[in-house]
């Protein structure tokens, strides 16, 4: 009797736990070079129009969202068929970079080499319509914790 085959499975290079950034996070579980590809940010996609008439993914924190907005104007909803990549926490000294693909797919790269055990983060450069006030921009803040912090998750024009 002949043998099945199977595909080897390839061994994740992150796992999800407690991040002191934030709530959970994404950790490298082993090196990961400059340049490689790490995880699609993957969830629902829909329009913003629709993604707002839905409940927050934490009503006590409404600020906390998995929407990553592509450019054909539809988002992808992370709290909805996501995966792990939702839980990668914004840095403003990010190790790693999102970028779309001609079929408006989400991915995650290394900017430079990770090592085992660091957090994987991105800048999440989140944009507000109308004027961003002190409440506003505190209900963004930022907790990387690095030395060129800007102090919130937002990116504002100088």
């Amino acid at each position: 009797m002949a043998q099945k085959k199977t595909k080897p499975k390839t061994k994740r290079p992150y796992s999800v736990r407690n991040s002191a950034i934030h709530g959970r996070g994404v950790f490298a579980t082993q090196t990961i070079k400059k340049g490689e590809v790490i995880i699609e940010y993957r969830g629902q996609r829909a329009s913003w129009e629709v993604v707002s008439q839905r409940p927050d993914s934490d009503p006590d924190n409404p600020q906390h969202t998995f929407i990553f907005e592509l450019s054909d104007g539809q988002v992808i909803d992370g709290g909805r068929r996501g995966n792990a990549a939702r839980w990668i926490n914004h840095s403003c000294s990010p190790n790693c970079k999102s970028f779309e693909d001609d079929d408006c797919r989400v991915f995650i790269e290394a900017r430079r080499t990770i090592h085992a055990g660091d957090e994987l983060t991105y800048d999440y450069r989140l944009s507000l319509d109308g004027r961003i006030t002190k409440k506003i921009r505190a209900s963004y803040a930022c907790r990387c914790g690095t030395p060129r912090c800007r102090g919130t998750l937002l990116l504002e024009e100088k």
